[in-house]
């Protein structure tokens, strides 16, 4: 039976070197993907066993939102995240989402790829050596992990931008009293004082940085 794989990530090289190495596997058709829309489109119409997908990827939604839309879309394809994001409690919430594997891009993508495949295929979870590290340490300590939500994440978003709570709250379609419910929850959660702080805290734990 063959094992259709879907490939989607924004550098050329790493969408051929991974089409080179998956040349290797017996029973294997590769697809591409060249934005999210796309992505989502073809997970849809060929419900590939395998999505592998380039972090970041598409400048016009966030890495996480689109994870979303594509369980839904492919509920049963098995999602494997490559990014240069190696912070222990991005790589938890990718699990907590759904994603079945991460590897990181400081590993050699060669010495991973297709174990990762072969793993996630058995319904097992796989990180590279990196990624692994830093799981496990995010897991020992005393942060706390807190998935972050979509709305919580567009209030993050727009504070990084610099976006006033009433700018927020009518880009959001919300009340300028629930904007401040939010960031007082963030603040809360990563430890912080001001939105600058705020901000500044997100973006060392990898949360923040979200495409424009």
């Amino acid at each position: 039976m063959t094992t259709q794989i879907l490939i989607a990530d924004s550098s050329s090289l790493t969408v051929v070197g991974a089409e080179t190495l998956l040349k290797a596997r017996a029973d294997t058709h590769t697809l591409k993907a060249e934005n999210a829309d796309d992505l989502c489109a073809i997970s849809r119409r060929h419900q590939p066993a395998v999505i592998l997908l380039g972090e970041p990827f598409d400048p016009l939604i966030d890495t996480l939102a689109l994870i979303g839309r594509l369980i839904q879309v492919a509920p049963y394809a098995r999602i494997i995240v490559m990014g240069s994001t190696n912070m222990g409690l991005v790589i938890h919430d990718l699990l907590y989402l759904g994603v079945r594997g991460y590897l990181s891009k400081e590993d050699d993508l060669g010495a991973c790829l297709l174990s990762a495949i072969e793993t996630v295929l058995r319904d097992r979870p796989y990180l590279s050596p990196t990624a692994n590290s830093e799981y496990l340490l995010a897991l020992q300590t005393k942060q706390q992990i807190w998935k972050l939500n979509d709305e919580e994440r567009m209030v993050l978003r727009l504070l990084a931008r610099g976006s006033t709570a009433t700018e927020i709250a009518t880009q959001m379609r919300t009340r300028r009293r629930r904007v401040y419910w939010i960031t007082e929850k963030l603040r809360s959660r990563f430890g912080a004082s001001t939105n600058e702080h705020l901000i500044n805290r997100a973006n060392a734990e990898g949360f923040a940085g979200f495409p424009d």
